[in-house]
């Protein structure tokens, strides 16, 4: 393994020594870029391409729909053969994915802080993709998470808006509990296949899975125990509606069933699918975890960001092209904003005319605007290179504790799981 790398590290300073000159000398090319979602990034990254174009009319774009698992197996698969044929210019990868490659394959995308202001981004964001003093991401799109809930229902139990202002997660269950005596509504869905509710209650702390990145933060982690007795909780107060699905998991919210989402701020595309429900929606901050030093209301919930890979001949211009569009244009924020839903990382765009917008399907409220004042709050975590693993170690415990179970015993089982991935 160590020769591999030794292979690549020398490999990739040939190849740096020749493509990243300066970016007024960047050439003409077509980049191409390996992304997801043709809803989503892709649409996105086309309306990128088109303004770069604008000023760069001999640059073109070939943007390739390739799925993330696909991505994570092709980059995994020729990093470590040290092969670099085929590889794009630029790469959208998941942000709690990328200290794997980063650490496994040191030198294999350009460090983009060299280049690019990261403090015009979410801080978060910024520090998921740097390692050893380097940045190497352009930050992409936010999971920032908030409280969708129905304010009808709300309502016919008793409540008003400002009563989901700065709560914790035990308040909201005894609102939960009215909620579902006087309505017949549970408060929310979970797929116990899908730790994400459990990840953005532990990095509303500041808190992750992992210590420095590297050590399991299990056993002697408080916002992740409180997070599954909270968990647990919500279940015995049968406020959870139990789901296997993604179809399921948003049927439940566009039929009405349940009163509350707790999620990133990309579901409200799909919150929003259903024009007769206009009005009867708003968001709320997150609740914060109970008896938790360090809790707050600010948390995420998924987001990708982008990177040049050093064996890139266009790695200039592909830096310069984010650099240009990506971490300069304030107006190509508010339209992705506008068009796919997007929530990106550049502070600026949070002084747009999209972001100030109030939106009457959430009764008015400057969603966009908070969503993106939240943004700037959350917590940064490290995510390290083994957080699948211990996501899939505490997803296994998930049905067990929502029957009841032990959690210190589920706690040492993660624990256990976790330790044994590593080795």
């Amino acid at each position: 393994m160590e020769r591999t790398h030794s292979r690549w590290r020398k490999t990739l300073g040939l190849v740096l020594g020749a493509s990243l000159l300066s970016i007024s000398a960047a050439s003409a090319a077509e980049l191409t870029v390996w992304c997801w979602d043709p809803n989503f990034n892709i649409p996105a990254m086309q309306d990128a391409g088109a303004r770069y174009t604008k000023d760069h009319p001999d640059t073109t774009f070939n943007i390739n729909n390739i799925s993330q698992d696909e991505i994570n197996q092709k980059l995994q698969t020729q990093l470590l053969a040290g092969v670099t044929d085929g590889l794009p210019d630029i790469v959208l990868v998941q942000d709690d994915n990328i200290q794997r490659f980063l650490q496994s394959f040191p030198g294999a995308f350009v460090p983009l802080s060299d280049s690019i202001d990261m403090s015009k981004f979410a801080q978060y964001k910024v520090a998921a993709a740097t390692y050893d003093g380097k940045s190497y991401s352009l930050p992409f799109d936010s999971g920032v998470a908030g409280l969708f809930y129905r304010s009808d229902y709300l309502e016919q139990a008793g409540y008003k808006p400002e009563d989901l202002q700065d709560i914790t997660w035990n308040k909201l269950i005894e609102i939960g509990k009215d909620v579902l005596s006087k309505t017949g509504h549970q408060l929310i869905d979970v797929d116990f296949n899908d730790d994400g509710i459990i990840i953005m209650m532990m990095q509303s702390a500041g808190q992750w899975y992992l210590k420095n990145g590297t050590e399991p933060n299990i056993l002697d982690n408080p916002a992740l125990k409180q997070a599954l007795v909270t968990f647990q909780d919500l279940n015995k107060a049968g406020l959870v509606k139990p789901i296997s699905n993604w179809t399921d998991y948003t049927g439940a919210f566009t039929s009405g069933e349940i009163a509350m989402v707790p999620q990133g701020v990309w579901i409200t595309g799909t919150i929003k699918s259903v024009p007769e429900q206009s009005g009867k929606w708003r968001v709320a901050p997150m609740p914060k975890l109970d008896n938790v030093d360090g809790a707050t209301h600010y948390t995420n919930n998924g987001g990708s960001s982008w990177y040049v890979l050093s064996s890139s001949k266009n790695a200039a211009e592909a830096t310069d092209f984010l650099k240009t569009v990506w971490a300069g244009d304030v107006d190509f924020y508010q339209g992705i904003l506008i068009n796919q839903g997007a929530v990106g990382s550049l502070l600026a765009a949070r002084d747009g005319a999209a972001f100030k917008a109030s939106d009457d399907f959430f009764n008015g409220e400057p969603v966009w605007q908070n969503f993106s004042d939240w943004l700037a709050k959350v917590p940064a975590v490290d995510f390290g290179t083994f957080t699948p693993e211990a996501r899939l170690a505490v997803r296994a415990q998930m049905p067990g504790i929502a029957s009841g179970g032990n959690i210190d015993d589920a706690l040492k089982a993660i624990d256990a799981q976790l330790r044994q991935q590593m080795q």
